[in-house]
C-alpha cells in the first residue's frame, strides 16, 4: 500500500458511531414514556404534545441522574443527539419539510433544556414538593381537567427509583418500570 492509499484508506475508514453504546438507552427511555400508567394515572394527554413530553420528561430525569453521578458528559451529549435524531426523523415522517425541521429542533431542544432546569431545581433535597407540581404544570400537556399533582407523584417515584441506580447500571439501558 502507498503512502497515499494509506492516506486515503484513513480518511475513508468506518469509525464506529459513539452513539451506538446508547441506543439501547435511548429506546428504553422512549419505551418508559409510553408506559400507559403516565397517561391512565398520571393524566398525562395522549397526544403527540404529551407524548413528546413524557419522552422530554423521563430523558432529563435520567440525564440529571446521570450529571450526579458524575458520569462522563460525553454520555449526556449523546443522549441528547440521539433525541434530536430521533424528532428530526419524527418531524420528517409527519411531513415537515426542510426548512422548517432545524428552527422545530431548536424549540424542541430548548424545550428539554426548560424541563432539565424546571425537574433539577424541583428534585433539589431542599425543594417544596410543590416544585414539581409546577414544573409539571408547566411542562407536561395534561388531560383536561388533570392536576399536575398526579404526575408529579408518578414522576417523584421514578426519580426515587432511578436514585438506587448507578451509571453502570443506567448505561446498561436499565430503568425504572
Amino acid at each position: 500500500m502507498t503512502a497515499r492509499q494509506s492516506a486515503l484508506a484513513r480518511l475513508f475508514r468506518h469509525r464506529p458511531d459513539p452513539r451506538d453504546s446508547l441506543r439501547p438507552l435511548w429506546h428504553r427511555i422512549v419505551g418508559t414514556s409510553r408506559d400507559p400508567r403516565w397517561y391512565a394515572v398520571g393524566q398525562v394527554a395522549d397526544s403527540v404534545s404529551g407524548r413528546f413530553d413524557m419522552i422530554a420528561a423521563i430523558l432529563a430525569l435520567v440525564l440529571l441522574r446521570l450529571e450526579a453521578l458524575d458520569a462522563p458528559a460525553e454520555h449526556g451529549v449523546h443522549l441528547t443527539e440521539l433525541f434530536v435524531e430521533d424528532m428530526d426523523r419524527q418531524l420528517r415522517e409527519t411531513g415537515v419539510g426542510d426548512l422548517v425541521v432545524g428552527k422545530r429542533i431548536g424549540k424542541l431542544v430548548a424545550a428539554l433544556g426548560g424541563r432539565l432546569g424546571a425537574f433539577r431545581d424541583a428534585l433539589a433535597a431542599d425543594a417544596e414538593p410543590v416544585l414539581l407540581e409546577d414544573a409539571a404544570r408547566r411542562n407536561i400537556t395534561l388531560s383536561d381537567g388533570a392536576e399536575s399533582a398526579t404526575i408529579a407523584d408518578l414522576l417523584r417515584t421514578w426519580n426515587a427509583e432511578l436514585g438506587g441506580y448507578d451509571a453502570d447500571t443506567i448505561l446498561a439501558a436499565e430503568l425504572p418500570r
